[in-house]
């Protein structure tokens, strides 16, 4: 098995633990009358970001694209910045972070952290690695298509999480 299938698989693995984690905390927003929005395009994500994976690993494999040095590194320097940007989004919203949309009543925006500088800066780090993880082992089609559908499915998600937050007690 190659490095790339390896870090591939590792993604994988944080993936299983943000489940873990999203699973944890709509228990705790639940719990607090916490409401779920966007359902509906929930199914397309998960679809979307399990595609993604398994493309990275069949496309360097299938179309027999090589590591290039040149664009490898530093697009996984950049895969690595998402992977730390995103749990930066999640230790600051706390049990309030989901992969899920839900939202508890009278909760207040969080104003902390990336979101000092961004209203949705997880899905900076969502864009970042839907481009770059393809491209460690330039999978540059991986990357191409699943960065347009990627733009497609975040038009709906932002449009459904500032729907969400415009109701949201401000910061």
């Amino acid at each position: 098995m190659s490095w790339y299938s390896l870090l591939v698989l590792a993604v994988a693995a944080e993936r299983v633990a943000e489940l873990v984690v999203a699973r944890r905390n709509a228990a705790w927003t639940l719990a607090r009358a916490g409401v779920e929005r966007g359902r509906g395009h929930y199914p397309v994500m998960v679809v979307l970001h399990t595609g993604l994976l398994v493309c990275c690993l069949l496309e360097p494999v299938l179309a027999d694209r090589p590591f290039l040095p040149a664009l490898g590194w530093p697009m996984l320097g950049a895969a690595v910045l998402a992977q730390a940007l995103r749990w930066w989004c999640i230790a600051t919203l706390g049990p309030y972070w989901n992969t899920r949309v839900i939202v508890v009543p009278g909760a207040r925006l969080v104003g902390g952290g990336p979101y000092r500088f961004l209203r949705h800066p997880n899905y900076l780090a969502v864009v970042v690695e839907i481009a770059a993880l393809p491209l460690v082992h330039s999978a540059w089609l991986t990357a191409t298509v699943f960065s347009v559908a990627n733009a497609v499915l975040l038009g709906v998600r932002v449009r459904c999480e500032n729907a969400v937050l415009a109701q949201a007690v401000p910061a």
